[in-house]
């Protein structure tokens, strides 16, 4: 059974000798060492366990340690590999560090040089981690938290989220193209135990069904016409990760079925592998497709379906959460303006009320990509009306007046305010940029009590 959990050192010679001294070098200072005396030897090791670290030989007997060190990097590219050099050979060794070795060893070695340098790759690679671990830290703070969702069709979705993240549970998430599937499977991610573990994406819809297989599973060399070296599938890198299989709606069934085992097993064959690898990771797919409907008509397994569908997350479209089409445009707009360095200040409230009479098919993706194409061809520093949207058929007979429209939407701020807040008038004007008295006032204009936000959440 191939294992991924085990950290060890991989030592590649084809000198006997040198081996058993390298292997009492390392075990006297407390390493696991496994060694092997041929290139064969050593992918079929570095194949079936995850290794802390290499150390290769530069002169083989069939090929130089460089090549036989990108063909490992291609089965597991986080494992940093030290070159072990003879004297001189000075080129071959910067030759191998800008390919991608983590430094080069003279032989015969010095024992001390030995266990500095594989403390410090070992050092590296923990820093590595820590980072990753920090950077998933983060994103989880400020990209999780700050989903612009205002409308109660989402928060009901983030309330879900929150509470399912650090289970282990397989999401099953649905929704129209373009409504951010991929976006919530991250938060979920980053909002799991795994935060510092891969996360790994795949839309099945976008790869040919015959590469799918291989680019989901792996191969070994030599499976295919094509397969000239090993290649670790996504399973195996998401190992203790999250995958995120986007569109499953279109894999074909022979491929569901291995997938069904993923799952109930946790395990799979890479192609043309007769050993099973073991994987421990957590599943999240999507689909804009009727999965039921499919499944009804044969094109989608119903074990499979009742696997995945475990809990289930329905992203709403944009249409159905028009409340969050302002702070969507104006998030937008920020971003997209800093990208392009143009100094925006706004969007004119014609042009949002052109956003918000608008139906949008393509959801929040449209969206964006509307507010791209007027920040791109603007020469004013407001978006105006007569730039967005320009070529689409409006219902022009519902628009108010611009007093009425202007009136309406700022009394949708003010709610959406104190639902977020619970009714809490100083933390309400904070958010909003405003005195505590004049945004009393606005409460007050608009008829609204803020006692009546206190419980807001319970109410939910």
């Amino acid at each position: 059974m191939t294992t991924l959990s085990s950290r060890k050192i991989l030592v590649v010679d084809d000198d006997g000798n040198f081996l058993k001294l390298i292997r009492m070098r390392l075990e006297l200072a407390a390493y696991e060492v496994a060694t092997v005396m041929n290139e064969d030897e050593a992918i079929a090791k570095a194949r079936d366990e995850t290794f802390a670290l290499s150390i290769i030989d530069l002169k083989l007997v069939h090929r130089d340690g460089i090549s036989l060190m990108e063909e490992m990097q291609s089965i597991n590219p986080y494992m940093p590999i030290i070159i072990l050099t003879a004297h001189g050979s000075i080129e071959s060794a910067v030759e191998a560090t800008k390919k991608g070795a983590f430094n080069f060893l003279n032989k015969p070695f010095d024992p001390e040089e030995l266990l500095l340098q594989v403390e410090k790759a070992m050092e590296n690679q923990r820093l590595i981690s820590e980072v990753k671990r920090l950077s998933g830290l983060l994103k989880e703070r400020y990209d999780f938290q700050n989903i612009i969702a205002r409308s109660e069709k989402m928060r009901k979705v983030l309330e879900l989220v929150s509470r399912i993240a650090r289970t282990d549970s397989t999401i099953y998430i649905s929704g129209e193209s373009g409504t951010g599937k991929e976006v919530i499977a991250k938060a979920i991610h980053l909002a799991s135990e795994r935060r510092d573990r891969p996360f790994v994406d795949i839309n099945c819809a976008a790869i040919p069904e015959t590469l799918l297989e291989s680019e989901l599973f792996g191969h070994e060399r030599g499976a295919f016409t094509d397969a000239k070296r090993s290649y670790q599938g996504l399973f195996a890198r998401s190992h203790q990760g999250t995958i995120f299989l986007d569109e499953i709606g279109d894999m074909s069934l022979s491929i569901q079925a291995k997938l069904l085992r993923v799952l109930q097993e946790k395990k799979f064959y890479p192609l043309g592998s007769g050993k099973p690898v073991e994987v421990d990771v957590r599943v999240i797919v999507a689909t804009n497709r009727d999965l039921e409907a499919k499944v009804k008509n044969g094109s989608f397994r119903e074990d499979l379906f009742y696997r995945i569908h475990v809990v289930p997350i329905d992203l709403p479209p944009l249409k159905e959460r028009k409340e969050d089409i302002p702070l969507l445009a104006e998030h937008f707009l920020s971003k997209i303006s800093q990208r392009m360095k143009k100094d925006m200040k706004g969007i004119s409230a014609m042009a949002m009320q052109k956003l918000m009479l608008y139906d949008w098919p393509g959801n929040v993706r449209e969206l964006e990509n509307t507010i791209e194409h007027a920040v791109a061809i603007t020469q004013h520093d407001v978006i105006s009306e007569e730039i967005v949207l320009s070529t689409k058929d409006l219902p022009r007979k519902s628009l108010k007046p611009f007093k009425e429209a202007v009136e309406e939407f700022k009394r949708g701020y003010v709610v959406r305010l104190l639902e977020f807040t619970k009714g809490n008038v100083s933390k309400a004007a904070e958010l909003a940029g405003k005195y505590r008295a004049d945004f009393y006032g606005l409460v007050k204009k608009h008829n609204l009590k803020p006692e009546d936000f206190k419980n807001f959440d319970k109410e939910k």
